[in-house]
C-alpha cells in the first residue's frame, strides 16, 4: 500500500519518526508521500526524504490557509525546489474559515497549476468549501494537467462525478471512510471506480475508527483499505493492489528526474 499524503514531518512525530516507520511498514505500507504547506516545510519535506529515500517521496508547494501577505515571494522560493519533488502540493483553496485571502488564494492556485502544466508534476488539491472555484480554474488548463489527487474527498455523488471529470485525476480516501455517520461507504462504490481511488492518512489529522480521536500515522491506511474493500465488495488484497497501482500511475511513472532518485 502507498500512503499518499501524510505530514509525517510535524512536530507531532518528532520524537518516534523511525517507530512510525517501521510501523507502517510492517501494516503493509511501502512508500509515503509527504506534501509540503510552505516553503520551510517544502524543504524540510525534501531533507527528510533524502534521508529516508526508500520510504518517503516529497511535494512542494503553497497550502491555501498558508496564502498570506507574502504568498508571492513564498512561490518564488518554492518554485526552485521543484526538481526535486514528485508532485506539487499541498496547494488549492480552502473558505472554510474566512475569505480574507481570496483573491490571493485563487491566484496562488493558479500558478501553481500552471507549475504542473510546465513541470509535468501532478497535483495534491486541498478544497474545501471553494469547489466552483476550484473547479473553474483547473477548466482552463483541462486539456494540459498531467493529473494528480483530490485529497480528503468527502462529498457526495454528484461532487465526485463533476471531480472525476478530470480524467487524470483521482479521489484520496481516508479515515473519514470509517466514520460513523459517513456517507462515503455508499457514495463511493455507486460512483468511483477502484481505479480512481488512491488510499491516504492526512497523518497526524483524521484518524481512522477505532483510532479517531488519537494521532493518525501511516501504518492506519490499512484501516481505511479494509473499509473499502467492504465497501466495494471485494479482498482488501484489491484494494491494496489497484489504489497502489494507481498512485504510481498518477506520481511516479518517469515524468519527472526527482523520480529517478526513488
Amino acid at each position: 500500500m502507498i500512503d499518499t499524503h501524510a505530514h509525517l514531518d510535524g512536530e507531532e512525530f518528532a520524537d518516534d519518526l523511525t517507530a512510525v516507520i517501521s510501523r507502517a511498514a510492517a501494516a503493509g505500507v511501502s512508500r509515503i508521500f509527504l506534501p509540503a504547506i510552505d516553503l520551510t516545510t517544502s524543504q524540510r519535506i525534501i531533507s527528510l526524504s533524502r534521508q529516508y529515500p526508500h520510504v518517503f517521496s516529497p511535494m512542494g508547494g503553497l497550502h491555501p490557509e498558508e496564502v498570506k501577505d507574502n504568498w508571492q515571494e513564498q512561490l518564488t522560493a518554492i518554485a526552485g525546489l521543484l526538481t526535486a519533488v514528485i508532485a506539487i502540493g499541498e496547494v488549492g483553496l480552502d473558505f472554510y474559515w474566512s475569505r480574507e485571502y481570496e483573491k490571493e488564494q485563487l491566484q496562488a492556485f493558479e500558478q501553481q497549476v500552471e507549475w504542473s502544466v510546465e513541470t509535468r508534476l501532478p497535483l495534491m488539491i486541498h478544497c474545501r468549501k471553494a469547489q466552483n472555484e476550484m473547479v473553474k480554474i483547473l477548466r482552463r488548463y483541462e486539456g494540459e494537467l498531467p493529473g494528480g489527487v483530490f485529497h480528503c474527498f468527502t462529498g457526495n455523488a454528484h461532487e465526485a462525478i463533476e471531480l472525476l471529470s478530470f480524467q487524470q485525476f483521482s479521489l484520496g480516501i481516508g479515515g473519514v471512510l470509517t466514520f460513523k455517520k459517513s456517507h462515503l461507504p455508499e457514495v463511493l462504490p455507486q460512483n468511483v471506480p477502484l481505479s480512481r481511488i488512491v488510499l491516504e492518512t492526512d497523518s497526524p489529522y483524521m484518524a481512522p475508527v477505532p483510532y479517531r480521536g488519537q494521532r493518525n500515522e501511516s501504518a492506519y491506511v490499512a484501516v481505511v483499505a479494509q473499509r473499502l474493500a467492504e465497501a466495494y465488495g471485494v479482498e482488501v488484497g484489491e484494494v491494496d493492489r489497484q489504489t497502489t497501482a494507481n498512485a504510481l500511475r498518477i506520481f511516479l511513472t518517469g515524468r519527472h528526474p526527482a523520480d529517478e532518485q526513488k
